[in-house]
């Protein structure tokens, strides 16, 4: 396995990102009701029952870049409200994971994703379908996600590790990894 550097797997990953946000747009999401439209907008990301968002490192890097590019003032706001999410939804790297929800510290009231343009794979597949039927296949989510494994194995020569969002952008603040 030829190794990448962080650079060029972050290159990579927005790619893979833009590949899978036009599939999906084009051949899921007009099933689907417009955000726009929403009588709730961001109740699906403040479902602190629903979310259970899991990255892995290098999508933490990615979005740590994103949200370096707001104000401080915002950085501050969301810095903190990822810690309130580690304790209130008793979030960690240990145990079993995907037992947890949260809400999304990153979603911003009258704003909306505040790193919309590298949301993780979940959310971009996320929708309001009606119909099961009318969802993005499973598999298409799986593929992206097993090419998100790939970048990060051989940006970081080791199996990825899944956690939740607010885990990964704590560890990635604090150099903790």
């Amino acid at each position: 396995m030829k190794p990448l550097s962080e650079k060029q797997a972050l290159l990579k990953l927005q790619k893979l990102k833009e590949i899978f946000r036009d599939e999906v747009k084009q051949n899921y999401e007009h099933r689907a009701k417009s955000c726009e439209t929403c009588e709730t907008k961001g109740a699906c990301c403040l479902d602190a029952h629903f979310v259970n968002v899991h990255i892995t490192r290098l999508e933490a890097v990615l979005i740590k870049n994103e949200l370096s590019k707001l104000s401080p003032e915002m950085q501050k706001e969301i810095s903190k409200r990822i810690n309130e999410s580690l304790e209130k939804y008793n979030l960690s790297s240990e145990g079993d994971t995907f037992t947890k929800t949260f809400a999304c510290p990153l979603f911003e009231k009258n704003v909306g994703c505040t790193i919309h343009a590298v949301k993780p794979i979940p959310c971009i597949a996320h929708a309001c379908y009606e119909r099961q039927e009318d969802l993005p296949p499973d598999k298409l989510h799986d593929k992206a996600e097993e090419e998100i494994e790939q970048l990060n194995e051989k940006t970081y020569k080791q199996f990825p590790r899944w956690l939740p969002l607010p885990v990964w952008l704590d560890l990635i603040n604090k150099n903790s990894y």
